[in-house]
């Protein structure tokens, strides 16, 4: 079998500074014709989606998505829920994890998956103040630890 090509459109970076990300899964995610075509040209935003489970299914809250400049009748509501497609299976798993352990299901990216639009959702933990300090702390110690190492080797 073919191997698929994988290429990231957006991704969610605020997600990893508000929340500590447990498990991650992939999804498939219903989509019109012009809304493949608007994520093809990058016009997508993840900054506050997250997702909620209404009535046995998955929907993500919150992606804005461009309407695309040539779709005239054809393109949707930016702001629109869209279905997400997992197993049922799955789906009431991360329902209870959420409803039991006051966990959050963010979408963290949006890639292709040769021709298919997916999503990698995040079973998240929330951050507090200090958690996000020292993390921002961690980042900055790293950071002079590699530049040091770098003129070191130079």
């Amino acid at each position: 079998m073919a191997e698929k090509k994988i290429k990231t459109v957006a991704q969610n970076r605020k997600a990893f500074h508000e929340y500590f990300v447990e498990e991650r899964f992939e999804a498939g995610i219903s989509l019109a014709g012009t809304e493949v075509k608007s994520i093809r040209q990058g016009k997508l935003n993840l900054k506050d989606s997250y997702c909620a489970v209404k009535n046995g299914e998955l929907f993500v809250r919150g992606m804005h998505i461009s309407p695309y400049e040539q779709g005239n009748i054809f393109n949707k509501d930016p702001m629109r829920d869209r279905r997400l497609l997992m197993h049922k299976r799955e789906i009431m798993r991360l329902y209870g994890r959420v409803k039991l352990d006051g966990m959050a299901l963010i979408p963290l990216s949006v890639y292709f998956s040769g021709p298919r639009v997916k999503v990698e959702l995040g079973l998240c933990k929330g951050k507090k103040l200090h958690d996000k300090r020292d993390a921002a702390a961690e980042r900055d110690a790293k950071r002079v630890i590699d530049r040091a190492l770098k003129e070191k080797n130079n």
